[in-house]
């Protein structure tokens, strides 16, 4: 910008942006599809985003600790997020990749890929461009701490892994395997994987799960989902008016 150019006015956001962060399993899908149901927003879910690209890396057979091919990969990559009323299409490329991108492969790859600073960096800045005009609840692990620090409500969902391990079992373990040793095996296993997880999204150099330092925190071990969802609501209208809702 030249001397003596005025900037442009960027316009305050007429609604706000909802940050949900938080770990793997804690329910920030269902909270986030929860909350823009109810005030009418839009549901931006950034971690599909990553296991947009999470899957392109793996049809393309990339390494996924190749930070240089990765990011290649993500600037001649397309995802776009189209949000339906049971949750948002995945377009990647012009490709419908909905299911492909919730399978466990896909998921274990987003988690590998989103620890490279460069990458994080080209996401952060999809995701501001899709949330800047605000009436948006986006959820991930860094919204509320680097995507969008000036957001309006944010809210840290936690819970004790176990308790999200048992959570994301009974949504997907094989009814024929509850009550056996093999079901058992199974619950361990996702309580393993989403430690495992925790740690590598805790520790990661570049923008590390952790809560903003204005957030409120909503620790969910001991709640039911209908409480966890009315206190969400409550968090959003502590902080926001309801001219800014509607």
């Amino acid at each position: 910008m030249s001397e003596g150019t005025i900037p442009p006015v960027i316009p305050a956001r007429e609604h706000p942006v909802i940050a949900i962060d938080g770990p793997a399993g804690a329910g920030k899908s269902t909270m986030a599809a929860h909350l823009a149901r109810r005030f009418g927003f839009l549901n931006l879910e950034t971690g599909a985003m990553y296991r947009a690209l999470a899957f392109k890396a793996i049809d393309n057979d990339l390494d996924f600790s190749d930070e240089a091919a990765l990011v290649e990969l993500a600037e001649n990559t397309r995802i776009a997020l189209e949000p339906q009323l049971e949750g948002n299409r995945v377009i990647l490329d012009g490709v419908d990749v909905s299911r492909r991108v919730r399978e466990p492969d896909v998921t274990v790859a987003a988690s590998r890929v989103s620890v490279h600073p460069r990458l994080r960096a080209w996401m952060v800045d999809q995701q501001r461009l899709m949330g800047r005009r605000g009436g948006v609840v986006m959820e991930g692990r860094d919204i509320g701490t680097v995507v969008f620090p000036d957001a309006e409500v944010k809210i840290f969902l936690d819970a004790a892994p176990e308790v999200r391990g048992n959570r994301r079992y009974r949504q997907s373990g094989p009814a024929e395997t509850k009550f056996t040793d093999q079901a058992k095996a199974t619950e361990e296993a996702m309580v393993r994987e989403l430690k495992e997880r925790d740690e590598r999204d805790r520790t990661r150099a570049e923008s590390p799960l952790r809560p903003a330092d204005d957030a409120v925190i909503l620790d969910s071990t001991s709640m039911t989902l209908d409480e966890v969802l009315v206190a969400a609501e409550k968090i959003v209208r502590d902080h926001v008016t309801e001219a800014q809702l509607h």
